[in-house]
């Protein structure tokens, strides 16, 4: 798929993790019966976003810069595509939902203002406005040749040089993140849990 540049909104689905914790890659564990980087990329298509982009050299998007972390996955899709926002998703969110994206980027596009969930800066919706583009590049300007080995910029180092809209969560369940295989086994049990409330048939949420 052709991504246009100057996207009103751009879904990214952060995927350039090294799952060091967890044994294995995490865009690849199954949800029910599909992989963790097919639901992200569709839960963001269903809170409205038509453009997603993978972003890890693994499975899309190679950093420019890496083991930066989130930020820089999001200063090289930023640097590539030039969008007016992005909404950001963690593929290690199992219990994640539409409805809570779109919260994000409903309250973030009425306000013109970065959206998080409070105690989780992930998912975000995050303006790319003038202030935005400058943060990037003056954080990664040294890095963009050689990098040193130093810890790169942090979202709550940006967020906190700039308004934004920190909300509340209507079910906190929906950020779990599954970093490890416990965390991953909860979130299983959490789901089948559900799901079997919902269904008289048992469904199973494969690995």
């Amino acid at each position: 798929m052709t991504i246009k540049h100057n996207l009103d909104c751009l879904g990214v689905v952060l995927s350039g993790g090294l799952s060091s914790r967890m044994g294995e890659d995490k865009s690849l564990l199954k949800r029910e019966n599909e992989t963790m980087l097919s639901f992200s990329q569709k839960q963001l298509n269903h809170a409205g976003v038509c453009d997603v982009v993978v972003s890890g050299k693994k499975h899309g998007i190679a950093d420019q810069i890496e083991n930066l972390g989130p930020m820089g996955g999001m200063f090289t899709i930023i640097e590539k595509y030039h969008p007016k926002a992005i909404l950001v998703l963690p593929v290690d969110l199992p219990l994640i939902n539409s409805e809570a994206i779109k919260q994000l980027k409903r309250v973030g596009e009425l306000s013109r203002q970065p959206c998080f969930y409070q105690q989780n800066y992930l998912p975000l919706y995050l303006p790319i406005t003038v202030f935005v583009k400058q943060f990037f590049e003056q954080a990664f300007i040294g890095l963009k040749h050689a990098y040193d080995g130093k810890r790169g910029p942090s979202i709550k180092a940006l967020l906190n040089q700039i308004s934004h809209k920190c909300i509340t969560p209507n079910n906190t369940h929906n950020l779990f993140n599954a970093n490890t295989p416990e965390q991953w086994q909860q979130a299983k049990q959490h789901l089948n849990k559900s799901v079997n409330n919902l269904h008289p048939q048992h469904r199973k949420f494969h690995v």
